[in-house]
């Protein structure tokens, strides 16, 4: 509709936009008409392959500027892998053909494999993206609550929130399958906000009723933190509508996080610590974090990551490797809490060791807020009277 020139230079444009979703050793060429051909060498895990589709859809569904129009176009990819599907180059290029052509009556857009295994888990991570778009407005993302408790004297006036999804078909999905889904399609940005308020609603609650200097800890992920803007400085409004302070809620951040700190992430850490958030390093010992991340930024809690826990009754090594850490972190001036407690044990071991905090199945699984509400009126009618367990400031 446009001229031949025309087609041409969107022919090299897309070329040139498939070229930049590669690496330099793969192969990109182009067969005839509006068929491209890219050989994925040396790829060590099929979930390389995933990202590439993905990025090349998402690259391509970008609008062209083709002298003064602007012109969508769709991309229909299919997926053969040697030596899974063929051993002979022509027959690779035919099934990966065939793919393609699947990918097309598919509705486009998308990519298809040719393995029927294959293409079945394709074709279900894709439906399961589509739920999760609607899943927040439709109501089934849940807010639940595990107890960290204060090892020394056995109160609680801390909890960590884990998202969970309630699918109406699926039932509850493991954040597993869904959390590295929403940081890909960055949907990981809307779900982290409303955990964010619904947390902040629930420790506004829990101030009331139980404890004056309640804490909930909330996850977030690099992604959020890459983002440019973001809901960082709308989270310190709503805590002020709220009558709460930034000591209200603390920021769980993962070791990578900081081994690939770029500036905005800096900022943002930095921004938490101004308006009084802590910030507390989860699944430590598990990644390649310099020690000097944590005086860099005021870190304030190190969690030990349930690896460790997990048999510090029958491995000297883990209970050493504990103990040091509790060590080096107090030195440091920062409090330490242990994941994956699950017995009473476990629990003796990492008070005697002075760990500061635990939390784990031995006291509690991740509940919604009624029961973790109950969890606690509960755990004060045991405690109370000789550890002075639930202490609701007066």
């Amino acid at each position: 509709t446009l001229g031949h020139d025309i087609g041409d230079t969107l022919l090299v444009e897309a070329a040139r936009r498939i070229s930049s979703c590669v690496r330099a050793s793969d192969t990109v060429a182009r067969l005839g008409g509006d068929e491209f051909v890219i050989l994925l060498a040396s790829l060590e895990e099929l979930d390389c392959v995933e990202r590439i589709a993905r990025t090349l859809v998402s690259t391509l569904v970008e609008p062209f500027l083709l002298a003064n129009e602007q012109a969508y176009i769709s991309a229909s990819i299919g997926i053969a892998l040697y030596p899974n599907d063929a051993q002979e180059i022509d027959d690779l290029l035919k099934h990966a053909d065939q793919a393609m052509y699947s990918s097309k009556n598919a509705g486009r857009n998308r990519h298809s494999y040719f393995a029927p295994e294959m293409q079945q888990a394709a074709q279900l991570r894709r439906r399961m993206t589509n739920d999760l778009r609607g899943a927040l407005e439709a109501q089934q993302m849940r807010v639940h609550y595990q107890p960290i408790v204060e090892l020394a004297t056995g109160s609680i006036h801390k909890a960590e929130a884990l998202v969970r999804w309630q699918h109406p078909v699926r039932g509850l999905v493991s954040p597993a399958d869904f959390i590295p889904l929403a940081e890909e399609t960055g949907l990981i940005n809307e779900i982290g906000d409303w955990v964010f308020r619904e947390s902040a609603r629930q420790v506004a609650h829990l101030r009331q009723i139980h404890h004056c200097n309640f804490q909930i800890s909330v996850n977030k992920s690099p992604v959020q933190f890459r983002k440019d803007g973001g809901p960082t400085k709308a989270w310190f409004r709503y805590l002020q509508e709220l009558g709460l302070t930034g000591q209200s809620m603390v920021i769980e951040i993962t070791e990578g996080l900081l081994m690939n700190v770029e500036h905005n992430v800096t900022e943002k850490l930095l921004a938490f610590r101004d308006a009084g958030m802590q910030v507390s390093l989860d699944d430590f010992g598990t990644g390649y974090s310099s020690l000097s991340y944590l005086k860099k930024f005021d870190i304030d809690y190190l969690k030990i990551d349930k690896t460790f826990v997990s048999n510090l009754e029958s491995d000297p090594d883990n209970l050493t490797l504990c103990e040091s850490i509790i060590v080096m972190a107090h030195k440091l001036g920062l409090k330490v809490i242990a994941e994956g407690v699950e017995t009473e044990a476990q629990r003796d071991l990492l008070a005697h060791a002075g760990c500061d905090y635990a939390q784990g199945f031995f006291f509690s699984g991740p509940v919604a807020a009624t029961e973790f509400e109950e969890f606690l009126l509960a755990w004060s009618k045991v405690y109370q009277g000789s550890n002075n367990a639930i202490n609701n400031c007066g």
